[in-house]
This record gives C-alpha cells, structure tokens and sequence, in this order.
C-alpha cells in the first residue's frame, strides 16, 4: 500500500471555492502519485475561519464557531474527492460543538473512504493551550475503523505521547496521527511519541502536520513540523523505525510503501515481541519506594 501524508500550510481564503480548488489540487496530486491514503494534520482546518474574515480568524472563540459551522460543507467535499479518487482520507481534524457531548467544541479528525463513508475520531487528552485558553474538550472514545486497507486507528497529535491510548489501539495496523505544533521541540514530542506506538504495538504510525506562519490566527500563528511514516525496527521494516520522513516545515506530501502483511509477520515472529510481552508488566509497574544509597 501506498500512503500520503502531508506537511500542510493553511491558507487565508477567500471563498469556500478556494478551499474546494486547493483541498482538490492536493488529493489530485497525491493520487495522482499512487496514494490509497491521504493523512493530513491536527486544526488544518483552521484556515476554513478565514471565510469568515480576518476579525473573525483572530478571535479564538468566534474562529472556534467559524470552523464548526463550516465542517459539513467541508466533510462533503471531503467525501466527494475520496470516492472520486478512490483514495482513503483523514481530513484534518478541527473544532466542532457536538451538542451530544456539551456545550464546548471537540478537536474532531474524520475518516473517508472511497465507497463515501466516514468515521470520526475526537482527541482524548487537551494541551495546556486547548485546556486553558481555548476550552476545548475531550470528545468520544477512541475507535478502530477496520477498511479495505487494513484497521485504521488515530491518536490526534498530544493523544500519541500515552502508551495506555496506544495500547487501547492495538489491534490498529496503522495509527494515524495528526499534529499541529508549533515548536521544533511540539514536533518532537510527537514524533517520538508516534515512534514509540510503533515500537510498543509492532505497527506503522504516520505523522502529519501543519506547517508555516498564520498571522491571521493567534491559536495557530506558527507551525513547526514534517511528514513521518514509522515502524517497529525489526524484521520488515527499516533498523530506524523510519519509513519516510519529509522536510522539516517544505509543505508538501511525504510518500511511503507500506507491505501490511509485514506487520503481522513482525508480531507473530519479530526479534523482539513488545507487544505481546506487553502482560509482563503487571506487578512490576508499581512505584517502588526510595532506596537510600547515600
């Protein structure tokens, strides 16, 4: 399987038409490249607040209102180009007030496939910037969506930084995961997050994110980050652990071949078996009391 996944720069727009063509130029070009999978970032759709103008961007709560109000018509488009293509797609993920979970939005990621289908998945665990100025909210469970490529799961970016999420995920082939960061440091408590799931389920993560300055937005004005597709380092797969990287902040794709009948081989008969050697923990991970050695 070939898959995709972007470095993504968001864009002040002017119409929704806009979006339309440059969303269609990017699923256009990575299918044209022979990609089944698209992945793009965490808040990408960010940019969908500059249809409501430069004020509105600016503002942290109306641009919260602004993207969710314009996720339906997003998620159309998304659907159409999935089934057009015949590509899988990970939209990027944005904030949406989901009045079945209360009253402030949830970072939600949402899943398309080529037959028009789709899934959603919601961030677990919120930054310090979601939790403190932004007040957004942990939404539903994790899924695992099971696709005509294999079972998809996705950590959406800080949600890739905790084994238990990860562990939760391991029948998961591929664990999507979309980031925004903004720091170099941001970019990689992810990317060795996203590694670390790897490693842990004997699985392929994949990393995107957002990239470039946003001086129309104060929650996302400054993006640090690069395509990744990773791997346990073991039989099939690179010493490494790395697939694919991009460059680090050149938007563009990052492109991998990824033989999924590997991970199965890697689990049933790797050099190491971390994931099924995960149960040995039990009754060691208690916190063991100071031993003075003074």
């Amino acid at each position: 399987m070939k898959l995709a996944t972007a470095a993504y720069p968001m864009d002040f727009l002017d119409s929704f038409d806009a979006y339309a063509a440059k969303l269609t130029a990017w699923v256009a070009d990575g299918a044209a490249n022979g990609a089944e999978l698209l992945v793009f970032p965490e808040y990408g759709a960010m940019e969908l607040a500059t249809l409501r103008g430069r004020a509105v961007a600016g503002d942290l709560e109306a641009s919260l209102h602004a993207v969710s109000e314009a996720i339906p018509a997003a998620d159309a488009l998304h659907s159409e180009l999935a089934q057009k293509y015949g590509v899988h797609i990970l939209g990027a993920s944005g904030p949406v007030f989901d009045t079945e979970i209360g009253s402030r939005p949830v970072n939600r990621a949402r899943l398309f496939t080529p037959t028009g289908a789709m899934g959603v998945q919601d961030k677990q665990i919120m930054t310090r910037f979601e939790r403190e100025e932004w007040n957004v909210v942990p939404g539903g469970p994790l899924r695992l969506f099971d696709t005509s490529l294999g079972r998809i799961a996705v950590l959406i970016c800080y949600d890739s930084e905790y084994p238990l999420l990860g562990r939760a995920l391991m029948e998961a082939d591929l664990v999507l995961v979309p980031s925004c960061t903004e720091a170099l440091a941001g970019y990689w408590r992810v990317r060795i997050g996203s590694m670390a799931r790897a490693l842990e389920q004997q699985c392929v993560t994949v990393m995107a994110s957002t990239v470039g300055a946003c001086d129309w937005s104060y929650a996302v004005d400054t993006n640090t980050g690069a395509g990744g597709v990773f791997g346990p380092p073991d039989r099939g797969f690179p010493p490494t652990g790395v697939i694919a990287e991009g460059v680090l902040n050149q938007p563009g794709w990052t492109y991998a071949t990824v033989d999924m009948t590997a991970v199965a081989q890697v689990r049933a008969d790797g050099v190491v078996l971390n994931r099924t050697h995960w149960a040995d923990q039990a009754g060691r991970d208690s916190a063991p009391e100071p031993q003075r050695l003074r």
